[in-house]
């Protein structure tokens, strides 16, 4: 689970049966790929390309935990939860100590939670903290498998490991190793649990250090919806957004379009949340 994680929630590409007949040009083009060549695909985001390079070289190197985790992330990139675990797993079987495979794989349960049966939820949720744990246990830096755990303790019941204590835990060990990112995650927490004015003085705080910061921005105009706090301030929040480009990971210009329009509505301006609403949608 990457901050694209990141943690942390929530892809469509092409199926399965695309990529993989002799005729398409990817497949003979790829014909020769190697390692460097398919992890440049991957990087480059040409998936079905770098699928069909990865499959090649591990119809040579079955045991080769390196191809099955790219193989797992590119099948996660489809929606395919059953390929992506059966991939991820073998990878972490082969490289037990590799703590960004057990994210990955943690990152894959929780998806195939959404999608399964009450019954079957409850068995990928404990697998999926139960990987995320062993990545961290693994790797205490690995920020992306704590974000994770954020999101699952968060949600997550407590006969099923979950908690907000356990949440916070992990919020203040993100903190301090990223302070911007675990302010944010600690903000989200506190807005969570209706500690406003906490989470206020965290977003706050990283605006004064980082003034043009896309993220502390919208978070200040996501607050001031959810609060109904401040909605004067969090609107010219959300409009400074507007002048700023988002990261790749970060809410897009439709979602703060959104929040002014819930700013609005708040407001009792029905014309001016249709605007914001209609702007998001286009």
């Amino acid at each position: 689970m990457r901050p694209i994680i990141s943690i942390v929630v929530f892809l469509a590409l092409l199926a399965a049966s695309s990529v993989a007949k002799p005729q398409d040009e990817p497949a003979v083009g790829l014909a020769k790929a190697g390692p460097e060549e398919a992890l440049a695909l991957y990087k480059a985001k040409k998936y079905p390309e770098a699928r069909v390079a990865y499959q090649q070289l591990l119809d040579h190197d079955a045991n080769n935990a390196q191809y099955r985790y790219f193989l797992g992330a590119i099948a996660l990139k489809r929606n395919d939860h059953d390929e992506a675990i059966t991939q991820l797993e073998k990878a972490t079987a082969l490289a037990p100590t590799n703590s960004d495979y057990f994210a990955e794989l943690g990152g894959a349960y929780g998806r195939a939670a959404t999608k399964s049966s009450v019954f079957s939820q409850m068995g990928y949720a404990k697998k999926c903290v139960a990987a995320l744990e062993q990545a961290v246990q693994l790797n205490p830096d690995n920020l992306a498998a704590r974000n994770g755990l954020v999101s699952y303790y968060r949600q997550a019941p407590g006969f099923l490991g979950g908690g907000m204590p356990k949440a916070y835990a992990q919020a203040e060990e993100i903190k301090k190793r990223d302070p911007a990112m675990g302010t944010l995650i600690l903000g989200q927490l506190y807005t969570a649990d209706h500690r406003f004015d906490e989470a206020r003085a965290l977003f706050e705080s990283l605006l004064a250090t980082h003034p043009d910061s896309y993220i502390a921005h919208y978070s200040l105009g996501r607050l001031a919806a959810e609060s109904g706090q401040q909605l004067d301030a969090g609107a010219t929040h959300l409009r400074r957004c507007l002048a700023l480009t988002p990261a790749k990971d970060e809410p897009a210009h439709a979602a703060v379009h959104w929040r002014l329009g819930n700013l609005a509505e708040k407001h009792g301006d029905k014309p001016a949340a249709r605007a914001a609403y209609e702007a998001a949608l286009q």
